[in-house]
Order: structure tokens, then sequence, then C-alpha cells
């Protein structure tokens, strides 16, 4: 192959030429699947003569070759997928560690790092053998560019199997190569600290390998003292290394991204890591005790004082100004020292240093610095965002500092809480700076929720918001948003005042906040003036004359922010003002479409504009997630979905809310917005559920529903499935006229139950429209009939779980009720004897009361079971007429149970209403006042990482069973778990069973006393009694009725 002309080529992928640039693409997509063209590629990125924006449009190929083509999984290949050919996997395998070595930029080691994992992933241990001995090669070469190159190599070698549930590769894999790495790191540390980024690149990386291959296991060669002892000495080498100034950029921000600093943030993390998830013995999830309680044991006693100790060490020299550390530095030290905090025995050794960590490390991160201030001024409104999720920013050290106080005052109450009060009243007494207020008032509402709820505190917390709250109500702008900050937690955890006349104090302050001429500041009034609301019956009646400008604030304020937590106060504020919003919420609605199509377009265009990174790593996704216009648009679609429904007995407002939504619901779905669809299939749901009708506008919505289920949302059936059982229900005089609109209906079901792509869930939802289709449009679908009962009767022994056998199964069992004589001939018609497989399938379920476990099981099988009663006997298929009297027996074994299922249902019912009125939240999630305050502590955080735990060795077990046997698995393992679905609706709950079954049996008697006479006859005492019951139950409903 002439390397000249490919390089060539792929120098044209990157011409300023668009039409050159797309030619030069469709030939490489014509040339690219020939063999040896990956074997040139592997030629020209190693090639010194060629320019580097060449060699780099290589490597990307490449990578994306290799991801695409090295593996084809034979059930999903597609067409223009051609496997790689064996004599460019050999190529591939040895040249890529070469190549790395002699990588002349970070962008060409990151395409090749990544076509190395595949690699790695696919074809080691079985089809590369050597790897790790080539490794360890490059490891323990005297050249530079080959050790780094093995670093690269040997994380790679991680990174693929991090994940993996085939445990038994990455031990091995940790044991070759870890020893090596811990000696070449060591090494490294020998030479002082300079400016030259080859050495602290390579820590970085080898770090960030340790730290990877503990994310789910530590092994056993990990937990052995001869890893952990020279792994531990290397950690506390770099937490201890002073790194001269000279060494690392003068700017701060330059300072956090330097290798060096890296370093160190992975070696904190690291020891992080190893203590919560392997080392921590009193919070161990019991799936993990065989494994890793000796260990933690040992790590809890010798390991994590140590740890401490080196921490406190870097903390005094932070704190003296001696040092300085990375925010990812401070942020994992006091995210430790917040582990230590459970543990008895890490617990004694922090105890006596609280109050100078709280003072010397929280406080000053929760002051008003000249950071914030910076971004105050020059951005408002990124102020404004990052404040609001500065607490849930987990790489910052205010969420490190914050979770630490939290879980002192949680669970370490008796000891620390009132510590932690008296410091913020010292402070607060002692005429502190603005700055220095602003900290101890953000103390105050992190703390807020457990000094509403300590006996001994929120007696006193009028004093305490009138004495220093209240009067930072006219202080510095910033004095103003945290003091409203402060009046909304203590409002939102249930503050009573004894005095009318501060309540209107406080009142009057949040309400005069809302015009306040700085952004966060009317931001937080917004919050505040919300809970206030919601809590207070004088601060409603003073709003309410004006809540529409209340509201039009709102809008305003989250048009200028994005912010989802104000759209969360203006789903609260149309809830509690759905009277005073009446007039106007068609207007209402109107601008938040408005605000909702903003933040659409801009969503549409930011995807459109989107550069693939080329890698992508956690951080970076938390990071960039804020300012995605998507999630805006989530939070204002659900505050117009709560507008829909404080108007629902509004019938002509709702009606013209509906015509201002439709075309915000046909954009996304026009755009494919498939982040939005989740909000839109609940907007379309809502609006034909409560207006009990499917406008004109409403239809062009169904067929676009259809096309993206053919296309790009197969998967959002479930999400799809109220809407369109809506549209059966409400539209089904449309569908009866449109025979196209019934193939749609059905092919969505035949798409679905033939899916290879789709689960059991996505095929149970088919099930339920099959079922909506059959009992909305009866009489309407004859000619779909035959179709619906070959599927449902194929699929019978289908699927993993009872769920979806029940589901298929009801499929035929609606086919009964929808026209009995054409289902029994049609399943006849499809294969000879199926009718008979289909009712001994049935009545095998009839017969044992758990098969058919909800209401509507039962009633569906009675009222298809009196359906069959009706038919005359000569039209029944020959192999069912002998056991036809069965029929009976078969309802009244439904009959017996289904007071039970009714009974259960009311229950379910009951307790779901009960728990909606129980929002008083149980106190000692709070607060830990009992026990002994020094013994370990477990809390509902401990109790969740257990539960986690026992699930994902409940999960494991069953892959690994399916794995050995399929046959293991019980296909009736889940009939216990099918709860009543209480959003469900069916036009059979309007029909009543018992008086149903009375007049068919009635009919029967009637029409053919002979088989009433052999099906009456041959039922047992029992059944004759619960006949009995069924008979006079049927009575009495219908003498009421």
């Amino acid at each position: 192959m002439d390397l000249q002309a490919l390089a060539d080529l792929f120098a044209t992928t990157y011409n300023a030429d668009p039409n050159v640039q797309k030619a030069g693409e469709l030939q490489i997509r014509k040339i690219g699947a020939q063999e040896g063209v990956i074997s040139a590629l592997l030629e020209i990125i190693a090639s010194d003569k060629v320019d580097l924006a060449t060699r780099q449009a290589c490597s990307v190929y490449l990578k994306n070759r290799v991801h695409t083509s090295y593996f084809i999984e034979p059930s999903r290949q597609r067409p223009e997928q051609t496997p790689i050919a064996q004599s460019d996997r050999d190529a591939l395998k040895s040249s890529i560690l070469r190549l790395l070595a002699a990588s002349p930029s970070r962008a060409i080691t990151l395409q090749l790092a990544a076509t190395l994992k595949n690699l790695i992933l696919h074809d080691f241990p079985d089809k590369w053998a050597d790897l790790l001995e080539n490794v360890k090669a490059l490891l323990n070469s005297g050249d530079i560019r080959e050790v780094g190159a093995g670093c690269v190599a040997a994380l790679e070698c991680v990174r693929a199997f991090r994940y993996t549930q085939r445990k038994n590769i990455l031990p091995h894999v940790v044991e070759q190569l870890f020893p090596t790495l811990v000696t070449v790191a060591t090494g490294m540390l020998n030479a002082p600290p300079s400016s030259a980024q080859e050495i602290p690149t390579m820590l970085h990386l080898i770090l960030k390998t340790y730290k990877s291959s503990i994310f789910v296991n530590l092994s056993a060669h990990q937990q052995s003292p001869e890893s952990l002892v020279p792994w531990g000495r290397l950690f506390f080498q770099i937490v201890n290394l002073s790194i001269p100034p000279e060494a690392v950029p003068a700017d701060e921000e330059e300072r956090e991204r330097c290798e060096w600093w890296k370093a160190k943030k992975w070696t904190y993390a690291t020891l992080g890591r190893l203590f919560h998830r392997f080392g921590n013995p009193s919070q161990l999830p019991s799936p993990m005790k065989k494994e890793y309680t000796a260990f933690s044991q040992h790590f809890v006693t010798s390991f994590a004082p140590e740890i401490f100790q080196v921490y406190l060490v870097q903390i005094n020299l932070y704190t003296s100004g001696q040092a300085w550390l990375s925010k990812k530095c401070l942020y994992h030290i006091l995210s430790f020292y917040t582990e230590c905090i459970k543990p008895k025995a890490t617990w004694a050794l922090l105890k006596p240093q609280v109050m100078t960590l709280v003072g010397r490390v929280v406080y000053p991160q929760l002051c008003f610095d000249h950071s914030r201030q910076q971004l105050w001024e020059a951005d408002p409104i990124e102020y404004v965002r990052a404040s609001v999720d500065e607490y849930e920013n987990f790489s910052s050290p205010v969420s490190a500092a914050v979770s630490f106080i939290l879980s002192l005052a949680s669970n370490r109450t008796k000891t620390a809480f009132r510590p932690m009060l008296d410091f913020i009243y010292s402070v607060l007494s002692s005429n502190p700076s603005p700055s220095e207020k602003f900290g101890v008032l953000s103390m105050a509402a992190v703390l807020g929720p457990f000094m509403m709820r300590h006996p001994d505190v929120r007696g006193n917390m009028e004093q305490f918001m009138v004495q220093y709250v209240l009067p930072a109500f006219s202080a510095e702008p910033y004095l103003r948003s945290i003091a409203c900050d402060v009046l909304g937690t203590v409002v939102k955890n249930g503050m009573q005042w004894t005095s009318n006349e501060n309540l209107e104090s406080h009142s009057r302050a949040v309400a005069i906040a809302l015009d306040d001429p700085e952004l966060p500041v009317r931001v937080q009034a917004a919050l505040a003036l919300t809970k206030m609301a919601e809590a207070y019956d004088s601060v409603r009646d003073a709003i309410a004359p004006q809540v529409g400008k209340v509201i039009q604030d709102l809008l305003k304020l989250s048009d200028e922010t994005d912010l989802d937590v104000l759209n969360n106060s203006m789903e609260a504020m149309v809830e509690r003002f759905q009277d005073e919003l009446l007039p106007v919420a068609t207007q209402l609605t109107g601008r938040l479409c408005e605000s909702y199509m903003r933040l659409a377009r801009e969503g549409l265009a930011q995807q459109q504009n989107e550069i693939v990174p080329e890698s992508i790593d956690v951080d970076s996704l938390l990071s960039e997630a804020e300012d995605d216009k998507v999630y805006g648009a989530m939070g204002v679609a659900k505050t117009i979905g709560t507008v829909v429904s404080a108007i629902e007995s509004a019938t002509d407002t709702l009606m013209q809310v509906q015509e201002v939504i439709i075309p915000i619901i046909r954009f996304t779905l026009e755009n494919k917005l498939i982040e939005l669809f989740d909000n839109m299939f609940d907007l379309v749901d809502s609006l034909t559920f409560r207006t009990h009708s499917i406008s004109p506008n409403m239809w062009p919505i169904f067929e676009l529903m259809y096309e993206l289920f053919k296309s790009d949302a197969v998967d959002f059936l479930d999400e799809m499935l109220p809407s369109l059982d809506n549209f059966l229900s409400y539209g089904s005089d449309v569908f009866k006229g449109r025979p196209d609109y019934r193939a749609k209906v059905f092919d969505i079901y035949q798409t679905a139950m033939g899916s290879q792509h789709l689960g059991d869930n996505d095929k149970i939802n088919s099930c339920k429209l099959a079922e909506s289709v059959l009992l909305n449009l009866q009489g309407h679908v004859d000619d779909l009939l035959q179709g619906i009962i070959q599927i449902a009767f194929d699929n019978l022994d289908e699927g993993n779980g009872y769920s979806f056998k029940l589901a298929n199964m009801e499929v035929l069992i609606n086919t009964v009720y929808y026209n009995p004589t054409a289902a029994l001939h049609l399943l006849e018609n499809h294969k000879p004897g199926s009718s008979r497989v289909f009712f001994d399938k049935w009545f095998a379920i009839i017969n044992v009361d758990s098969k058919l476990p909800t209401v509507h099981d039962k009633k569906l099988s009675i009222l298809a079971l009196c359906k069959l009663l009706e038919v005359n006997v000569s039209l029944v298929p020959e192999v069912l007429r002998v056991g036809w009297p069965g029929i009976v027996t078969g309802a009244l074994n439904i009959f017996k149970s289904l007071p039970q299922a009714v009974a259960k249902r009311k229950a379910l019912e009951e307790r779901l209403v009960d728990e909606e009125d129980d929002v008083d939240e149980d106190d000692s999630r709070y607060l830990n006042l009992e026990g002994e305050e020094d013994d370990d502590v477990w809390d509902e955080d401990s109790a969740y990482l257990e539960m986690l735990a026992a699930e994902g060795a409940r999960l494991r077990e069953i892959s690994e069973k399916r794995a050995i046997d399929i046959a293991d698995v019980s296909d009736f393992s889940e009939e216990s778990e099918i709860e009543e679905e209480l959003g469900f609706f069916s036009l059979l709950d309007a029909i009543n069973p018992y008086i149903m079954f009375k007049h068919a049996l009635e009919n029967l008697q009637r029409k053919d006393s002979a088989l009433y006479q052999a099906a009456t006859t041959m039922l047992t005492v029992e059944q004759q009694t619960v006949l009995m019951e069924v008979m006079a139950v049927a009575e009495s409903q219908n003498t009421t009725e």
C-alpha cells in the first residue's frame, strides 16, 4: 500500500475546504476496511517524516476502527462493519507499545491508549500472553519515554478490567505489574521536584492506575503487607512532598491542574478510597465482610491513624500559611476526616481535633472570600449557580466542609453539635466582619435542620433569627443573600413564631429582597418566600393579591439563571395559589412555554455544536452538566405539568392551555431532543387524561410518537405507553375510522415483541398496549386479531420472568374477551392444537391463587370465561369440548381469592394516601441523642450502602447462575413481586364481575341446560359454597346498582 498516498488522503480530513474534507472522508470509508490499511496507518503514525496533524488524524481513525470492528458481536453486526483482518490484528499488538513510547504528542498518546485498552479487553490474556512481560520491560527500561509508555500501558491494563465480573484477570495484572510500578514511582522521588513534567506525569499515571484497580475490589496481593507497606510508604512520601514554587505555575488555577498536584490529588483520593471501601470495619457491608474483615481491622488500627496524623500535619502547614493545598487535595483530606467520624477507632483520634478543624478549616471555607466577591461582581448568574450547587460539587472543599459538619451533627450530636453552635454564637457576638458573619450564617444555614430539631435549641431559634439574621437583611448584599437562605432553611424545618410581629418583620424583609438590585439576593429571596408561603397562612394571604407579580418575578429569575430550584419554587407557588392563578393560567403557561423553547433551542444548538472529547472522565461530565440547558428545560416542563394539574377542574381553561403546550411538544419530538422525551410524554399523558379527549392538534403528536418509536425512541415504550393508552381510550372513535392508525399501534406491538434488543419490561408494555387496543376498539380490529394471536402464542414460553409470561398470556385472554369464537379458531388455524395448549397454560395459572396476583388479572380472566360460557359448544374446537364444563370451576376458583385481592388493593391505596399525608421527618435521622457517644455509628447512609452491596451481590449471583445454566432461574419467581398498579385504568374497572358471571350462568342454564348441569354437578362442596356466595353478592350489588 502506498504510504504517501494514504497519508495525503488523511491530510484531507482537516482541509479548510469542506468539499475536499468530505471527499477524503468518503474515500477513507471506502478503503478503510481493506486488509493492510491498519498496518499502513501504524507506519504513518510512527514516521517522523509525516506532519503531526496527519499522524493525529490517523491515530483517531485507528482508535475508532478498533473500537467498532476489533470485536463484533454477531447478533449486532451492522452491514457496514467489516472485522479487522488477522494480519492487521497482529500488527496492532506488535506495534502499539512501541508507538506509545515514540508518540510525539499527548493527543496521539490518548488515541493510542484508547486503542490499546480495546486490544487488551478483547485479547488479553488468551490471545496476548506476553503483554504484561512487555509492559514490565518498558517500565524497567532506562529510557524515560519507554517508562512513560509502560505507565500508560499499565493504566490501560487496569482500566480494561476494573468493572469486569471476571475476578481472576485484574488480580493477575495487579500482582504482575504493581511491584514494578511502586519501585519505579519510589525511585522517581529520589530527585527533588523540578518544573520538568515527565516525572510528575508518570507518578500521576501510576497513582491513577492504583486508584483504578480498587474501584470494585481490593486484590489479595494488595491486602498483603508485601504490597500495602511499599505502596503506603509511597503514598505518605507524596503527601509529605514539599513542592518548591519554581516547580509549579504561579497562577493558582494553573497550579491546580499541574502534574505535581495531580499526583498529590490521586494519592489523597486513593487513601480515601482504601479507607472508605475496604478499611473501615464498622461500615463494611455484609457481603464484603468475608473478604475484607481482616484487612479492614488491620487498616483501621494500624494504617488509618498514620493517615490521620500525616493529614493533620498538612492541615497545620496549610492553616498557618506555610504550605499551599489544592482545592481537590483539601476536599479529599476533609472527606477522609468525615469518614473518621463514625468508626469508634478513628473517632477517638478525631474527637480532640474536631473544633480545631471546624474553626481553622471548615469555617474559612464558608466565609465570603475574594474569589466569591470576584465572581459575584463579574458574573452574578454564575455566582448563583455555583452557590446553589456548591454543596453538591463533589470536588469542592466547600462541599467537603459541609459534609464534615453535617456528619458531626448527625452522628456525634452529644459531643460536637453544641460546641459548633457555641462557635457560631461566639463569632456572631464578637463584632465579626461581614465576611466572617457570612461564614457563620452559612454554617447556621447548613445546621438549620438540626437546630430546629434539637430539644434544647429550637426554642431559642426565634431569638437567634431576630438578633442575628434580621439585621443582615439591611447589610451587605451577600449578607442579605445568606439571611434569606437561613430564613428559608428554618421555615422549611418547622419554625413556629411566638410573635406575629417577628414573622411579619421577616416576611417583609424577604418581600423587599425580592426586588433587590442584586440578582443573587433576589434568587435566595424567591426561594425563602416560597417556603414561607407554604408554611404560613398569613404570608399566603399577604401574597395572594399580588401572586401574579411574584410568579412573573420567578419566571424572570428563571430565565436569567436557568436554575432548576426556581422551577421548583414556581411549582410550589402554582400548587399553593391555584385559585388565584386560574384567570392567568393561559398567559402563565405561554410564558413558561417561551422559556422552555428558549432553553430547548439552546440545548439543541449545544448538541449540534458539541465536540466529542478525546477522553471522558467523571469529573468533566459533572462539571459540564452544570452548563447544560436541557436540565433547565426539564425543570420548566415539570412546572408546566404542575399548572396542568392545578387547573384540571377548569375544563375550558385546560383546553386553552393544551393548545399553548402542544407546539413545544411537537418541537421537542421533531428535533429529537431525546433527553426531554420523558417530560414531553408526561405532558401528553397529563393533557389527554385530564381533558378526557384528544384534540385535533394532538393527533400529529401520536403520529410523531409512532415515527420516533420506529427510529430513535424504540426504548421509550415505557414512557409512551400511558399516552398511547389515552389516545386509544379517549380517541377510540378516530381509531375506528382510521385503519392506518390501527396499523400503527399494531406495528408498535409487533416491533416490540419481535425485538432482540428490548427486554421483558418493554415487551410487557407492548402487551398492555395490545390489551388497550382490544378493549377500546371492540369489533373494529378483526383484521388485526390473527396477527396479535400469532405473536402472543409464539411468545408463550419466552421471557426470563413471570411478569412477562403473565402479560403475554393476558393478551391471548383479551382476544378471547374480544371475540371468543374467532380467537379459538384463529389459534387452531395458527397451529393445530394451539387452543388446547393455551387453555392448559391458562387453567394452570387459574388454579393457583398467586398466579393471578392483581384484581385486574382476576377480573380479566373471569370476564373472558363469562364470554366463553356464551359460546355455542358446537362452535368450540373439538380438542376443548371435553373440558368445557370446567369453565365454571375455573371462574369460581378465581372468585375464591378475588375478595382478598380487592382488600389488598384497597389497603395499598390507603397506605399510599397515608404516606402522602405523613410528611413529617423522623428527628432521629438528624440527631444521634441515644446510646454511647463514642461507639461505632451505623446510620441511614450505612444502611443504604449495605442495601446496595446486598443488591449487587444478588444480581451477580443471578448473572453467574444464568451464565452456568439459564434453566436454574425459576420462571415463576416473580409472581409475589407483581403489585397492583394503582395508576392503571382499564375499561374493565367499570364492569362488575359478579353480575357478569351471574348473567352468563343464567344464560347458559337457559340455552344449554345439559352443559349447565354438567358444569354445576362437577363442583366440590367448597366450590358450590363459593358459587352461592358469588350469586348472593351479584344479587345484592345488582340491587344497589
